[in-house]
């Protein structure tokens, strides 16, 4: 009698062990997972095609500065910021800072940035600006959409991916220290214009404006990469603050762990694609800058650049790296210090 109940005691204790060890195994799982990883996983790269098979599509009509396609795209940014509940800049519905056509020296039509602002919990006067340019080069003479995939719908949509995983990690009262504007901005494509009207005419102030992080073609591959496509090229990182520049090394080495290429940032590089980016006005304005970007390659400027050439597995990897970067930025006790004044 005694050996038979001792049975049955056994596999019970047996399987409250098996609990418990199931327990603290999930348990461990959790804590491996940090909470920053936790934001940056929802960076997904299903919601960056689903978007950017919207924001390049024909409907469009290539985003040149001012026209039909290009309002059309501004209010999809708009809409999206709506659904994500994430404000304007003033607090509003209103997410435009229009521009007039006799601001600037060109003849261009009246058109507008799109700005949308999550509020830091603890140093909400420092702001991280997050841009891309939302425009492209419109319709050619013979009706040809210029679709501008990857130029600059890379960018812009990664921007939504990242806004949404810090929108999450805010209403699971993970928000950001630091204020975080995200700047769609128009007329890259005729010269820098809407990003040179922002700092013309900030909405926070400059002195204030700890970084900006600047999107510009992050879907592709170039040719010098075709055999080893996990990189990226960084252009600014360290010309004007060595801290902008590790923070961005160690959340690469911690987190993506992507070939950084640093090829572009060489003073004496002759592309100076360091001054043809958006980046540039704020670099002018003694911000620390960062211009993320994958090189041209063969449908650059072209009717090719279609949202099926984008390798959405590196534009999610990508927008991860630029997540974590802004994450240790607002996050970290101090803002990146400046090393050196900007010299043209």
């Amino acid at each position: 009698m005694a050996q038979l109940l001792k049975q049955p005691l056994l596999l019970f204790i047996f399987f409250v062990f098996c609990l418990q060890s199931c327990k603290i195994k999930d348990h461990n799982t959790e804590l491996e997972i940090s909470t920053e990883e936790k934001y940056a996983n929802t960076i997904d790269k299903e919601n960056l095609k689903k978007h950017l098979y919207i924001y390049a599509s024909d409907e469009f009509e290539g985003r040149e500065t001012g026209e039909p396609g290009q309002k059309k795209a501004v209010q999809y940014l708009k809409k999206v910021y709506q659904e994500l509940n994430i404000p304007s800049a003033w607090g509003n519905e209103e997410y435009f800072q229009f521009i007039l056509t006799s601001f600037f020296d060109y003849k261009f039509k009246d058109s507008e940035n799109v700005l949308a602002f999550i509020r830091g919990s603890e140093k909400p006067e420092e702001v991280l600006v997050i841009s891309a340019h939302l425009d492209h080069e419109g319709i050619d003479e013979n009706g040809n959409v210029f679709n501008g995939a990857d130029d600059d719908g890379s960018g812009t949509v990664a921007i939504l991916e990242i806004a949404k995983a810090f929108k999450l990690a805010q209403e699971q009262g993970h928000g950001p220290k630091r204020s975080i504007l995200f700047l769609h901005v128009t007329g890259e494509e005729k010269g820098l214009l809407g990003s040179r009207y922002y700092v013309e005419n900030p909405v926070f102030p400059l002195s204030n404006t700890i970084a900006n992080l600047n999107i510009d073609m992050i879907g592709r591959i170039d040719e010098t990469h075709k055999d080893n496509p996990n990189y990226l090229y960084l252009i600014g990182s360290d010309k004007l603050s060595q801290d902008l520049h590790d923070i961005s090394e160690e959340a690469n080495e911690k987190f993506t762990q992507i070939a950084l290429d640093y090829t572009f940032n060489d003073d004496n590089d002759p592309n100076r694609f360091y001054y043809r980016s958006d980046h540039y006005n704020f670099a002018k304005n003694n911000i620390p800058v960062i211009f993320y970007f994958n090189g041209t390659h063969e449908d650059y400027h072209r009717i090719s650049d279609t949202p099926d050439k984008i390798n959405y597995d590196l534009l999610a990897l990508r927008t991860k790296l630029i997540f974590h970067t802004a994450w240790s930025l607002v996050n970290g006790e101090n803002r990146p210090k400046l090393n050196t004044q900007f010299n043209d």
